[in-house]
């Protein structure tokens, strides 16, 4: 099916959900769509109505403005992140090397597979960052690298502060990923093999 098909598809499907009944998780199935489509700045809230099939102002019984839907939508990124990740880590093994690798692999295809999302979780958007709902999804889904770094140092009998650590990791695949997202190792370092750079930089930055 070409792309205006899978709008169309995806439009009615929300559609249907909101003559269902349930007309927030209508809104917000809308606004992701257009935040996949668009980027978050290149749409309105009347946009997502019209997207969703309700009028414009059926929002306001559940959000305030479009940037409370945008802060539901950030706030499920983390989550969905962290859940990933997770799974990654159980499947490799918790506590050690492969299973860390993984997370960070894991964390850059998030990044690549869900660009616009991704750019809204981490984009230049202050009061979004500030909400609490997105800020409590972020701090949870960087809790469990801390713990993971914390269980990969209790078991290699290696000393450290595994926040600094998880820092420093994630400091790394974050800028890997915007890096691939924004096609600047295309530019400077077309042949780069970002799977081994990331296996190299985990391993480096875990021997402590």
């Amino acid at each position: 099916m070409n792309d205006i098909g899978e709008t169309q598809k995806d439009a009615a499907q929300i559609k249907d959900r909101y003559h269902h009944g349930d007309l927030r998780e209508a809104l917000i199935e809308a606004t992701a769509s257009l935040v996949e489509e668009r980027g978050a700045e290149n749409f309105s809230l009347a946009d997502a109505c019209r997207c969703a099939g309700v009028s414009t102002a059926a929002p306001y019984r559940h959000f305030r403005d479009k940037e409370e839907i945008l802060e539901e939508i950030a706030a499920r990124g983390f989550d969905a992140l962290t859940q990933r990740s997770m799974a990654a880590v159980q499947e490799h093994g918790s506590g050690t090397l492969a299973g860390m690798t993984a997370m960070g692999r894991t964390y850059v295809a998030f990044a690549v597979e869900e660009q616009a999302l991704f750019r809204l979780m981490f984009g230049q958007r202050p009061a979004l960052k500030a909400a609490e709902l997105v800020e409590d999804s972020g701090h949870e889904c960087f809790d469990h690298v801390i713990s993971e770094v914390g269980r990969y140092c209790e078991r290699n009998g290696i000393e450290g502060d595994a926040r600094e650590i998880a820092v420093q990791l994630w400091t790394f695949v974050h800028g890997a990923a915007s890096l691939i997202i924004d096609q600047d190792y295309e530019k400077v370092a077309p042949d780069v093999n970002i799977e081994q750079m990331i296996i190299t930089a985990t391993e480096r930055l875990l021997s402590r």
